[in-house]
């Protein structure tokens, strides 16, 4: 398998607006903080850990057959080029001009090296509220990464999301898991913040922390009410933000990789994975 790209030399040196502030659908984007994004979930050990995680559960979660994929939120780019070096054509959906100027960067630099062919990628400015008229499909695979703990209202964001997949679609939904951030501030000993469960970000400024983190019962209960299928879920971090003294050696970077493979998919481990990934499934229509 070919990880997920982490690569940031490709930022566009024209992101410099500084939108900071939540949009008025209460939604926040990321134009201005690219390089910060970048550099705080990529360049570091936790941001190799998430893309090496992903690269090994998708094909164990995912029934790939190269079929068209909207990847809803597609940020620097990562998953659209991982999806698109596999065979498939997606349409990356992002509504932060400044990631789709930096995706788009990379996404050439991949192309021009023979990754994928021009027509497998292509892209649209748009944030997921307006995907039923810009991208209506249905779609046979979704892809939303990271999305919904970034968005006012997450609840009717899985809505929207139901409603683009096609009858037997798979949708792949990554979430910031909220039980995962309690225990994080318990552990830094943020004891009072953690018992009254005060855990969301304000969306100001430069701060990454999600302004939605959401539960795994909100999400199983969400994905019900819309009637969709669960087939799988693996927590993606499980342990490395536990530690106390994380080491920068390649050889208990690996270890560190291997313990979470291991046990990513493992009750009761999974449950505290800082993120959670799910496979859901659309049922056929009835014949």
């Amino acid at each position: 398998m070919h990880p997920i790209n982490t690569s940031t030399s490709h930022i566009s040196k024209s992101c410099t607006s500084k939108s900071y502030e939540l949009t008025q659908a209460g939604d926040r984007y990321f134009d201005g903080l690219v390089d910060k994004f970048s550099r705080s979930l990529y360049q570091a050990p936790r941001g190799e850990l998430r893309l090496a995680m992903l690269d090994y559960l998708l094909p164990q979660m995912l029934r790939l057959t190269e079929q068209p994929v909207l990847d809803v939120g597609g940020g620097l780019g990562q998953l659209s080029g991982w999806f698109a070096e596999r065979g498939h054509a997606v349409t990356m959906a992002e509504p932060s001009q400044d990631m789709l100027a930096h995706a788009s960067a990379w996404h050439a630099e991949r192309r021009a090296a023979g990754a994928w062919l021009p027509e497998q990628l292509r892209y649209l400015a748009a944030p997921l509220q307006l995907l039923p008229q810009q991208a209506p499909g249905p779609w046979s695979l979704i892809t939303c990464h990271a999305v919904l703990e970034w968005v006012g209202e997450p609840e009717q964001a899985v809505q929207t999301l139901a409603s683009l997949l096609a009858p037997g679609g798979q949708l792949s939904l990554m979430v910031f898991n909220r039980d995962a951030l309690r225990f994080s501030n318990v552990i830094k000993g943020n004891l009072k913040k953690a018992l009254s469960d005060q855990l969301e970000g304000k969306g100001k400024r430069q701060r990454l922390t999600p302004i939605s983190p959401v539960t795994h019962d909100e999400v199983c209960q969400w994905g019900a009410d819309n009637g969709l299928i669960m087939e799988a879920v693996a927590g993606i971090r499980i342990f490395q933000d536990y530690l106390r003294h994380p080491s920068a050696e390649e050889s208990d970077q690996a270890t560190l990789l291997a313990l979470e493979k291991q046990y990513c998919r493992q009750d009761p481990h999974w449950r505290l994975g800082r993120y959670l990934l799910y496979t859901f499934t659309k049922p056929e229509a009835d014949v």
